[in-house]
């Protein structure tokens, strides 16, 4: 990262600060908006050179239709510790792949928020045959629609009470009559958890783009160290038919998607530190190299005069 600067947010935001300056680099644009272009153009190119390189990719010339397809989970995340000039908060919108790849990110404006960045994130990327997960932000018709019609890809999404007609009538069906298909149980972070997963073929009534299938996951979990017990039930929809992907396959893509908290979320909170308290008033040792929130001469590095 640049000059001691840990995460690439924290590094592309100092780059691109009008009154910042060259410490450890040893060229420098004039202009703040040179590196803003430079890294907005790069954007695009990183994604598709990521992309290539997963290893959950099937190699040029070999068939897609693989026992499971590869799964893309789209999540955002506000990172606490760091703000704007304006006072608000740096929002990313992230796309990861079941192998833990992060193939796409992009920083949601303040005047804006993850929905209208879904599609200008995922339009670079080929995502033939891949199953694209997303929470309830993301569950909306038009986000379906371009998945499967233009880019010739599936969904799982999570339906709750932001889309209340559908969710009523997933809620409705008589899940007691369907039987469980999927069940699996972890222990980690202090807690047991069972997920027990349930899906239904749907021909209609469902009022969102090419849902084939209804899916029910039952969530008790408890704590471990106080024995606090907990019920949680998530619906989804899927344009996977029965066919194409099983209870079992469509519990492992849930279960990926929701894996984006250990592999993107947890690393930046704890490796990168980047929901650590902002410090404002009070001094902060400098980086070995490079700007920061500190006060007093500019450490020397290797590449400085």
């Amino acid at each position: 990262m640049s000059c001691g600067n840990l995460s690439a947010t924290a590094a592309s935001a100092w780059l691109c600060a009008p009154d910042s300056r060259p410490r450890c680099t040893p060229f420098w644009p004039n202009r703040a908006c040179t590196c803003r272009s430079a890294i907005s153009s790069a954007s695009g190119a990183a994604d598709t050179w990521l992309a290539a390189r997963d290893p959950g990719r099937p190699p040029p010339g070999q068939d897609r239709a693989a026992p499971r397809r590869r799964s893309l989970a789209v999540d955002g995340k506000t990172v606490r510790g760091a703000r704007r000039a304006d006072g608000t908060q740096v929002h990313l919108l992230a796309a990861m792949t079941g192998a833990g790849l992060v193939t796409a990110q992009r920083e949601v404006d303040s005047k804006t928020n993850e929905i209208t960045l879904f599609r200008p994130m995922l339009a670079p990327l080929d995502l033939a045959d891949t199953v694209v997960t997303f929470d309830a932000l993301h569950s909306q018709t038009a986000h379906a629609r371009f998945l499967v019609e233009d880019k010739k890809a599936h969904y799982i999404a999570v339906i709750k009470r932001n889309q209340p007609l559908l969710h009523q009538q997933l809620k409705r069906l008589p899940w007691r009559d369907v039987p469980l298909l999927d069940k699996t149980r972890a222990t980690a972070h202090g807690r047991d958890e069972i997920r027990r997963v349930k899906t239904a073929t749907v021909t209609c009534g469902l009022d969102f783009p090419h849902a084939a299938q209804a899916v029910q996951i039952v969530r008790p979990r408890r704590i471990v160290t106080t024995g606090k017990v907990t019920l949680e039930r998530v619906y989804a929809v899927t344009d996977l038919t029965a066919e194409q992907a099983d209870a079992p396959e469509i519990a492992h893509h849930v279960r990926e998607h929701w894996g984006i908290g250990n592999r993107i979320h947890h690393v930046r909170d704890t490796a990168f530190a980047e929901d650590a308290p902002p410090a404002f008033g009070r001094e902060v040792p400098p980086p070995a190299c490079g700007p920061g929130p500190h006060h007093g001469p500019w450490p020397h590095c290797a590449t400085s005069p």
